[in-house]
């Protein structure tokens, strides 16, 4: 049999079965879908220009236009975010009346949402000023704010996390999450945006790190790479599928370090003020504040052969 008969027979029969499949798992109301994630990228790209101003730009800006430029990248994100927000809410929505052409529910929410983010950028700024400047002072190879702005991955995925976290408190649907895995993506570094974070945070290295969606961290802390702030273990229901939105991630309080590779789990367990975990500990329970933990290893053998 010949391909192009072949196609010509099955394709109709095979694009049915797909059409169906998706109406009956995906897609069933109003979603954003892949062109909407690009248009997600180009958001965070416009905020994170408006932040810092001719640092992502491909071309010099003009100092003497930057309120302009920021004016200008501001505009952008918020008109493109608010459609995104709208089709999200309205997939989601579980008014009956939200198909409808009269509904402004999910409009008007997505008008409020935009506007909470937009004011919140000068926060978000300052918040990250105080992340730069913990990089500077936490890493002895760092020599200027610009090269930290410049090559750090822990600036790239916080000045992304910042602004998912906001939409995330908002409680706006699906689009935080495609922000934060964005930032995945490029850092190799995994910050749920519902995550709580504080002031002058640092990730050095930054490859490997996990820290889930329950997780606080407070002022001052700094984390190696291949740390991991993660659950224990899921709540289940009745049917035997994870409970959400309970807590599940450890609570890190003010000026703690955490070695590169180790692991905190749990809901309950909390490091407290000023300690410092070694690398590589595996942790599932709570610790006093000035605590020191790290892992005690027998001496590894070294053999010497020597031969005539």
């Amino acid at each position: 049999m010949e391909l192009n008969y072949w196609l010509n027979v099955r394709v109709p029969y095979i694009s049915e079965l797909l059409e169906e499949i998706n109406k009956d798992y995906f897609f069933k109301n109003k979603t954003i879908g892949f062109a909407g994630k690009e248009i997600v990228y180009k958001v965070i790209f416009n905020l994170r220009c408006a932040l810092f101003p001719g640092v992502y730009e491909k071309h010099p800006i003009d100092e003497d236009n930057i309120n302009i430029i920021i004016g200008n990248n501001l505009r952008v994100a918020a008109t493109l975010i608010n459609n995104l927000i709208e089709r999200a809410l309205t997939n989601n929505c579980e008014t009956l009346d939200c198909q409808s052409a009269n509904c402004r529910k999910c409009k008007d929410k997505a008008y409020e949402v935009t506007m909470k983010l937009i004011d919140k950028m000068p926060e978000i700024r300052k918040l990250l000023n105080s992340d730069i400047q913990a990089a500077y002072t936490g890493d002895p190879a760092a020599h200027s704010y610009e090269e930290i702005l410049l090559s750090y991955p822990s600036i790239e995925a916080l000045s992304i996390y910042r602004i998912t976290h906001v939409l995330y408190d908002l409680e706006v649907p699906l689009i935080p999450r495609i922000i934060s895995e964005y930032a995945h993506q490029l850092t190799g570094i995994d910050i749920h945006p519902g995550a709580k974070i504080g002031e002058n945070f640092f990730m050095d290295h930054g490859t490997g790190i996990v820290i889930g969606e329950t997780c606080t961290i407070g002022n001052n802390v700094k984390i190696y790479q291949g740390v991991t702030l993660g659950a224990k273990s899921f709540q289940l229901d009745e049917e035997g599928n994870p409970v959400k939105s309970v807590k599940r991630h450890p609570d890190i309080e003010d000026n703690v370090v955490i070695y590169a590779g180790a692991t905190v789990l749990g809901g309950d367990t909390k490091i407290g003020h000023d300690s410092t975990i070694g690398g590589n500990v595996w942790l599932t329970h709570s610790v006093e504040p000035y605590s020191r933990v790290y892992n005690s290893q027998p001496l590894p053998t070294i053999k010497h052969d020597i031969t005539d």
